[in-house]
């Protein structure tokens, strides 16, 4: 059995310039970046790469339209090495950018078997999808109405880089969104029925760093994330890690229905459902491995001098009271939902993601996951 895959070589620098300089960006380099990253910590650079602004091919999250733009431009230019420096978005989009005979996104789908004709280089500006870990790329397929994971080995960053100075300039609601994301990712892989002793050990170092750095956030306010930087991109990272080899489940799974048709932004869109997901996996087998991430949670309370265990009832409860000091978390409705999405995502999520939906920590049926819709519309 496999126990542990890191593809990529896992590097760090305090800054983009001692990057720059250690790897010689260049001429054979195209930067996918944005512009609000671009001009305060690397425009100062000078450097003779080629920069591509993911924002002038479209907004958002990536879709098939924006990455085949995307592929236009790159095919124009002569480059060896593809340097990501963004989120998630960046982080997919420049996945599909380095694979072989890339036409378009519709024909990599189609195909069996990818591969890489260019380097690969991530560098994560968010604490949270920890994608620079994985081989994975979400794309929102609009002809399809939904979001669809595409990972092959092929995918995989030949080198990730951790650079705290970036989440210096993290908007906070960036930094809430993408940490409960990466929370979301350490949880599921903690939970799934692929993980390993190796992920166990990575999904747990996540969970507990994230906690801390939240009940730290919530004594001292929100400008203590800054003094925290480091160890959330490393969390992050681990948690990246942690879900890139046991994947992720249903918290994923529902997630994408809402995020596609509403543009709620991954890591809010997970937020939705997290512990939503967690409280039917614990009326269904209550004394299982979800029980041992009860106890997690209230350890790490603990340490943190948070009396979870008197105050309440589970794990699952510190988590919702803990989450709502970070971030807010809205229903469905607020977002435009209505009671005719409710059975429509269920039935989406039945029939486009049972690649996650085999990662539960039991099984849901489709009338479990449409309860769950419910109680969030």
């Amino acid at each position: 059995m496999k126990e542990l895959w890191v593809g990529p070589q896992i590097h760090s620098f305090q800054t983009f310039a001692e990057f720059a300089s250690e790897f010689s960006l260049g001429e054979q380099d195209a930067v996918l970046t944005n512009e609000y990253i671009y001009d305060p910590l690397m425009k100062r650079e000078a450097l003779a790469c080629a920069y591509i602004f993911q924002e002038k091919y479209g907004v958002g999250e990536p879709t098939d339209v924006m990455i085949d733009k995307i592929l236009e431009e790159v095919h124009k230019l002569n480059c060896k090495r593809i340097v990501a420096v963004g989120g998630g978005t960046i982080i997919d989009i420049a996945k599909i950018l380095i694979l072989k005979n890339a036409v378009n996104v519709d024909v990599l789908f189609d195909q069996d078997v990818l591969e890489k004709e260019k380097e690969l280089v991530i560098i994560p500006t968010t604490c949270g999808t920890g994608s620079e870990a994985t081989n994975l790329s979400i794309i929102n397929r609009t002809k399809k109405g939904t979001k669809m994971g595409l990972g092959v080995p092929a995918m995989y960053a030949d080198y990730a880089v951790l650079i705290p100075e970036f989440l210096k300039t993290l908007p906070y609601y960036v930094f809430a969104t993408s940490s409960i994301d990466a929370l979301i990712h350490a949880v599921e892989a903690y939970l799934g029925p692929k993980r390993s002793e190796y992920t166990t050990i990575f999904a747990v170092e996540a969970i507990k760093e994230i906690l801390k750095g939240y009940f730290k956030i919530v004594q001292d306010g929100e400008e203590q994330r800054f003094e925290l930087s480091e160890q959330f991109l490393r969390a992050s990272n681990y948690a990246g890690i942690a879900f890139g080899n046991s994947g992720c489940a249903a918290v994923h799974a529902m997630s994408y229905a809402l995020g596609a048709k509403y543009h709620v932004p991954h890591g809010e869109s997970n937020y939705q459902f997290f512990t939503e997901v967690l409280r039917k996996y614990m009326e269904k087998n209550p004394s299982g491995l979800i029980q041992n991430l009860n106890d997690l949670i209230f350890e790490v309370s603990a340490q943190c001098g948070f009396d979870a265990v008197n105050r309440w009832k589970d794990g699952i409860e510190v988590l919702e009271v803990l989450l709502a000091k970070i971030l807010s978390k809205k229903q469905m409705r607020e977002y435009g939902a209505s009671q005719v999405d409710v059975e429509l995502f269920a039935q989406s999520t039945v029939d486009n993601q049972q690649r996650l939906l085999a990662n539960n920590y039991v099984a849901l049926s489709k009338e479990e996951i449409q309860e769950i819709y419910q109680a969030r519309l």
